[in-house]
């Protein structure tokens, strides 16, 4: 008699581990079964191109629109193109640059958020990280035009969150958002790394918690075993809460959307 297998409950480090997979599908790969015809377009016009940010138009279903997110790559020579998906400021004045023309022809955005956090290195510091990051928050929060935000990976920090302010925060079941990585909050409240699974359970920074929240809107069921497993089902579950959100979001005036995206995110943390 064949006995019934019990599902293994997954810890917050657990889908933390899952969430960095190497192997889960990256903005391309969303890019190639969940759009058509994308035509990325470059640079900030201040300084250069930067490859941990892509950006372009593309089709979505029926949907056109402005796509722009976090590129990890997939090689070691991509990983190192792309910083790791760690932008610099080149990369987010390249999204509100690009964003602000979605705005002026009327176009719905769509962003895809996977990234440990923003390049902390000495040279986007010089550039200024913080004042471009602070300025994306405004920037979208202001911004006249549908966006639809996906969490597909990691979602760390403001880095994640200059391209996260939007009117529909979707997140993939196994992805996770947070202030800070478990290891960087261990080793600040218990100075020990090895307590990041206590850390990411403190957090709350898996989809469901999220959800419970209020953080994000919508959890997008990944295939078995994984977003990892099936880039395919993963990306064509995406498109279609994507386009579903897109759709809600186009019959509302646009003076309302943006009231209502300012009043969502003033919203957050306030728990009476």
């Amino acid at each position: 008699m064949a006995t019934k297998k019990t599902a293994v409950k997954m810890t917050a480090m657990d889908k933390v581990k899952l969430a960095r997979d190497p192997k889960r599908p990256h903005l391309l790969d969303f890019l190639k079964y969940a759009a058509s015809d994308f035509e990325e377009l470059h640079g900030d016009r201040l300084v250069s191109d930067d490859r941990g940010l892509i950006a372009g138009f593309a089709t979505i279903g029926t949907a056109k629109c402005l796509v722009l997110g976090h590129h990890k790559g997939a090689t070691v020579e991509e990983n190192l193109e792309a910083n790791f998906g760690m932008a610099n400021p080149d990369g987010y004045r390249k999204a509100m640059r690009l964003a602000k023309l979605a705005e002026k022809f009327h176009l719905p955005i769509v962003t895809f958020v996977d990234t440990p956090g923003a390049y902390p290195g000495d040279t986007a510091e010089a550039r200024g990280q913080a004042e471009a990051i602070a300025k994306s928050l405004e920037f979208f929060s202001l911004l006249k035009t549908p966006v639809v935000v996906v969490v597909t990976g990691e979602g760390g920090s403001g880095g994640a969150l200059a391209i996260a302010v939007g009117d529909r925060i979707l997140m993939l079941e196994n992805a996770v958002y947070s202030v800070i990585s478990p290891e960087g909050c261990a080793g600040i409240l218990w100075r020990d790394g090895a307590k990041a699974p206590e850390a990411a359970e403190a957090l709350r920074i898996t989809a469901r918690d999220l959800k419970n929240l209020g953080v994000i809107d919508e959890i997008v069921p990944e295939p078995e075993g994984g977003a990892q497993k099936n880039h395919k089902a993963a990306a064509l579950a995406v498109k279609k809460a994507v386009l579903a959100a897109i759709r809600e979001l186009e019959k509302i005036p646009v003076d309302k959307l943006v009231s209502a995206r300012y009043a969502k995110f003033r919203a957050m943390g306030n728990f009476y």
